[in-house]
């Protein structure tokens, strides 16, 4: 943000500058132009009416030519004074002063033939040869015919001197301004970026599972001020909140637990000093109090998982699955089914653990989540196998994070109950309370990842579980600091 106000303005500043300097340059050097031509034709106007009267006489000497000659010399102008002689459209050179070399006889014979075709006697003639500028003039005797012709030269130095000086006088002004717009751009830059960067921050630690972060608010533009106020309130809010839910939560847990635990008690003394028909009974008020422990149990586990604000770290899911697999494995040969880890792009292993893949496949998720939700799939699938089934967990790396496969060669569901599968209690098994994959379908959609069903090839189903990977910007700090990112794996 910084760099793009600063970018604008600046070049706003150029254009605005270009837009006014360079033409304002422009027209006062044409001025200056115009102005040391008109001194030229001027000055040799008032260098011919002086020496007419020598061109009239010439055998008599005239001391007023002699200083005009003088002081051409001193100003380190050209002056040069043509006698105008019969047949001679040149003329012969009367005196001279500090003229450039060059032939003037074409400028003196442009000037008479302008002096006639206008009908005035003094209409210089102009011309720019290189470094010079020269004017030159006419002059005629009273009684009409011309007596000769009156050229100045005078140097372009001193006026192109002025130009450069002028020059060098807007483009300090241009830099300067630029440096002024540069100064001013990025202090209000700073002034606006660096309240947002603290916002963007706290919003992202916000977001990561930092309930108690706030916004600084005592900086900035007061639309900024105000929006960190909000921001804050918000914050404050959703921690009060976060934290009464987890607070009610534990309440439940707490006072539905007691009493059902005592109430199996009861049922288990009474149904021990019965007779068969009222202990049959018992049992099936047994059952449903399990079956009513279950879904309280369930429940409990639906809340923690939408009332949960991850904190994401580095997890390699490879290793989690594996471990998780290592710990199922009991169950699973008590019922005799094969459970078994593998990677899609490496190996497949056995029940316990399972070939290497190429690369770790990381996700970035909160801490034990990934844990929690293989727990309850593999829970569902050998729930729902029988002896001779197959549960298998696979991990893949992938460009935008990491895969977790599940699947069973079991009877699957069929496609409505695939739709319905992560809803709070759709089930088809009669003694499932249907509320564990809509745990998974919490825990992954919470950490930013996306969970989905789709029947096994050859019979069963597959849940395909795909994580975020980890931030670039931490994975590339991470790799410059020479570590490797945290990795927790329960």
């Amino acid at each position: 943000m910084t760099r793009r106000i600063l970018l604008v303005l600046l070049a706003f500043t150029a254009i605005i500058i270009a837009g006014a300097m360079v033409p304002l340059a422009l027209n006062t050097i044409a001025h200056d132009r115009s102005s040391f031509t008109q001194e030229t034709v001027d000055e040799v106007n008032t260098d011919a009416a002086v020496a007419q009267a020598r061109l009239d006489n010439p055998n008599v000497p005239y001391p007023p030519l002699v200083t005009v000659l003088h002081e051409a010399r001193e100003a380190g102008e050209g002056l040069l004074i043509l006698r105008s002689a019969a047949n001679d459209t040149q003329g012969t050179p009367l005196t001279s002063s500090a003229m450039p070399a060059g032939n003037w006889g074409p400028l003196a014979d442009e000037a008479d033939k302008q002096a006639r075709l206008v009908g005035q006697a003094h209409q210089p003639v102009t011309e720019v040869t290189g470094s010079w500028v020269a004017a030159a003039t006419p002059v005629y005797s009273p009684r009409g015919p011309l007596v000769g012709t009156v050229i100045l030269a005078r140097s372009t130095g001193p006026l192109n001197r002025d130009i450069l000086a002028l020059w060098v006088i807007l483009g300090t002004i241009a830099v300067v301004a630029m440096l002024a717009a540069a100064l001013l751009a990025f202090t209000l830059a700073r002034w606006v970026s660096r309240p947002l960067a603290g916002l963007d921050s706290a919003a992202g630690r916000l977001a990561d599972g930092d309930l108690a972060i706030r916004a600084v608010v005592g900086s900035g533009p007061p639309e900024l001020r105000r929006l960190a106020t909000t921001f804050n309130t918000m914050a404050g809010r959703l921690e009060a909140l976060v934290h009464g839910n987890r607070a009610v939560i534990a309440d439940v847990s707490h006072q539905l637990r007691t009493p059902l635990t005592a109430l199996r008690l009861r049922l288990d003394l009474l149904a021990a000093d019965t007779d068969p028909v009222t202990g049959h009974e018992l049992a099936g008020a047994l059952e449903e109090l399990a079956r009513l422990s279950r879904l309280v149990d369930g429940l409990l586990a639906v809340a923690r998982a939408e009332n949960v604000v991850p904190v994401p770290v580095t997890v390699d899911v490879g290793e989690a699955a594996r471990e998780r697999v290592v710990a199922w494995h009991p169950v699973a040969d008590d019922r005799g089914i094969l459970l078994e880890a593998g990677a899609l792009d490496g190996k497949e292993g056995g029940r316990a653990g399972g070939g290497a893949a190429r690369g770790p496949a990381l996700a970035w998720i909160g801490e034990g989540h990934l844990e929690q939700v293989l727990d309850n799939l593999i829970a569902n699938a050998l729930e729902a196998l029988s002896a001779g089934h197959r549960v298998t967990v696979t991990t893949k790396a992938t460009n935008s994070g990491a895969l977790v496969i599940v699947a069973d060669n079991g009877p699957g569901m069929n496609a409505e109950d695939r739709e319905r599968a992560f809803l709070r209690f759709s089930t088809s098994n009669p003694n499932g309370t249907g509320l564990g994959l809509a745990i998974v379908h919490r825990l992954v959609t919470s950490n930013g990842g996306t969970a989905s069903l789709s029947q096994t090839q050859g019979g069963g189903l597959t849940v395909t579980l795909d994580f975020p990977g980890v931030p670039a910007a931490l994975e590339e700090g991470t790799k410059s600091a020479g570590e490797t990112p945290r990795m927790y794996v329960s």
